[in-house]
């Protein structure tokens, strides 16, 4: 597909745009599953450069044996490699998330603290990570700015930005009040489904009509 020239949303088309994200799914999550604050903070760190399908896979082994940083710890280092050994990039993240338990445990009572800066100075937990974190868990409104709503803020205009940052910045200055808890759940599930990069499914975009990508995929012939 030839680059395409981006314009920025009009300002009248952002609530229109989020208010039929909405109405398609009033109540968006994070695929990862966890079932505790501290879950969640595992699942992300494991994610990256990974798909949520497959991190999934690994925690429902790793979970029922291991679901605090008191248990992750006792594994140590290969026993909890031997769990998660099916995600890319495994043993880096096995590390960091060794030592991340040690200094929950050490630092925070063994809990996940909310505060960003905290969050951030854990091993293997960068900015996007520590959003997921504050708002799957806390319901803050942040924006966790990943390849699929760095595509989607640029392609549509909501957002345009050189940088995952300037996306972030962008969004958190352009979505309604009312929409930013949720906001960066629909942008995901929205570029993972419909706004793909290589083919986005244009003709099947129920909010096709409030974006501004001008080279928009017509419907495929049988």
């Amino acid at each position: 597909m030839r680059p395409a020239t981006i314009a920025a949303m009009k300002p009248s088309a952002i609530e229109p745009f989020f208010a039929t994200l909405k109405a398609a799914n009033p109540q968006p999550n994070t695929e990862l599953e966890y079932t505790t604050v501290f879950e969640l903070l595992c699942a992300v760190l494991l994610s990256a450069q990974a798909t949520d399908v497959g991190v999934n896979k690994a925690t429902r082994r790793l979970y029922p044996v291991a679901h605090t940083p008191q248990q992750i710890l006792a594994l140590g280092l290969e026993g909890l490699e031997g769990y998660i050994k099916t995600i890319g990039l495994y043993r880096s993240k096995a590390r960091h998330l060794m030592e991340t338990c040690r200094i929950l445990v050490e630092r925070h009572g063994g809990q996940v603290p909310r505060s960003r800066e905290a969050l951030e100075a854990l091993p293997g937990v960068g900015r996007k990570t520590a959003n997921v974190v504050l708002n799957s868990a806390f319901g803050e409104p942040t924006m966790a700015v990943d390849t699929h709503i760095f595509r989607v803020g640029n392609r549509t205009g909501l957002a345009p930005g050189k940088t995952p940052y300037e996306v972030e910045m962008k969004l958190l200055q352009r979505v309604p009040e009312k929409y930013r808890v949720d906001a960066h759940h629909w942008l995901i599930l929205h570029g993972r489904y419909v706004c793909q990069a290589r083919k986005p499914l244009c003709w099947q975009c129920s909010v096709a009509g409030f974006c501004d990508f001008q080279d928009k995929v017509p419907a495929q012939p049988e």
